[in-house]
C-alpha cells in the first residue's frame, strides 16, 4: 500500500524525504516553492541527487510534484496564461531533474468565458508543453466553485481527450464530495468509481488525494477534515481505501494539523482502514 502526504521542503527539498519517513509514508506529494507565488524551482544539482537517493534508498514513492495555485490553464487572459505555461514547464523540467513522474496541476477557472471556451484554453496551454518523457502531467478534480472547472468528470475526460499530450488525473476526495460525487456510503463510492470509469477510464488514475471534507456534499466547499472524522466519514473513506479497483493507487494526504493529529495520526488512520 503506497501512503504519504504533502510535505514542506524547508531546508531543501531532500529534508521532504526525512519528513515522509518521520510521518510513516511511503509516498508523497511537495511544493517545489511557494505555491501563493510566481517563482522558479530553482532546485540545486546536488540538492536534486540527494532527493533521488534517499527516495531510493528508503523505498519512497511516487512523489508528485503540485503546481502553483496562481496556474491558471482555462484562463482567457493572455497574460496569465503565458505565466501558467512558463511556470508549468519549470514543473515539469523541476519533476525530470529530481526523477518525479508526476506534475499536478488544476485547470483552473474559465472566468467568464464559458465552460467550453475555458476547457479548450486548458488544452492549448498544456499542448504547448515539451514535457519530459519520464513525467506525466495530471488533471487534478476539483470542488468547482466559481467558474472553476473540473468538478465534473466530464471536464477531465474531455481535456485527456482532445490533448495532444499523454495525460493522466488525480482524484482529489474532498473535492468530489464537495462537487456533488457522495462518497460517505459504499454504495456512493461504487457509484462515483464507476462512473469515474464510464467518462475518464480508471486506468488514467494515477493519484489519489485522500481527504476528508468538512461540509457536505455538492456544497462546492473545499475544506479538509482528518480521515473518517468529516463528513465522509469512516464507512465512506473505509469504502474508497478498500476498493478493489483502487488498492494499487498511490494515495496522498492534504489533511489538516489540528486538534493534536497531522500527518502521522492520519497516515495510520489510512493503514487501520485498510483491510488485508
Amino acid at each position: 500500500m503506497r501512503v504519504g502526504a504533502h510535505e514542506s521542503i524547508a531546508g531543501g527539498v531532500f529534508n521532504a524525504v526525512d519528513r515522509q519517513l518521520e510521518d510513516g509514508g511511503n509516498c508523497g506529494q511537495i511544493f517545489t516553492h511557494s505555491p501563493q507565488v510566481w517563482q522558479d524551482p530553482n532546485i540545486a544539482d546536488d540538492d536534486a541527487e540527494r532527493f533521488r537517493s534517499l527516495s531510493e534508498e528508503n523505498d519512497v514513492g511516487p512523489w508528485v510534484i503540485h503546481t502553483s495555485y496562481l496556474v491558471n490553464l482555462c484562463t482567457p487572459k493572455d497574460g496569465l496564461r503565458k505565466k501558467s505555461l512558463d511556470s508549468m514547464q519549470k514543473e515539469v523540467d523541476a519533476a525530470h531533474k529530481l526523477g518525479i513522474p508526476y506534475v499536478n496541476v488544476h485547470l483552473g477557472a474559465h472566468t467568464g468565458a464559458g465552460e467550453q471556451q475555458g476547457l479548450d484554453n486548458a488544452v492549448s496551454v498544456l499542448d504547448e508543453l515539451d514535457i519530459p518523457d519520464d513525467v506525466t502531467v495530471l488533471i487534478e478534480s476539483d470542488a468547482g466553485s466559481g467558474t472553476k472547472m473540473g468538478d465534473e468528470f466530464e471536464h477531465l475526460a474531455y481535456v485527456l481527450e482532445e490533448s495532444e499530450q499523454d495525460l493522466d488525473i488525480c482524484l482529489d476526495t474532498a473535492h468530489a464530495f464537495a462537487a456533488g460525487y457522495d462518497l460517505s456510503t459504499a454504495e456512493g463510492v461504487e457509484e462515483t468509481v464507476a462512473e469515474l470509469d464510464a467518462t475518464v477510464g480508471l486506468e488514467h488514475l494515477q493519484c489519489v488525494h485522500l481527504n476528508d471534507s468538512k461540509h457536505e456534499c455538492g456544497t462546492n466547499k473545499d475544506e479538509h477534515a482528518h480521515i473518517g472524522e468529516g463528513l465522509i466519514g469512516e464507512e465512506g473513506m473505509r469504502a474508497f481505501i478498500n476498493h478493489p479497483d483502487l488498492a494499487d493507487v498511490p494515495l496522498v494526504l492534504e489533511t489538516p494539523n489540528e486538534d493534536g493529529k497531522g500527518f502521522e495520526w492520519n497516515i495510520n488512520r489510512v493503514r487501520e482502514l485498510r483491510e488485508d
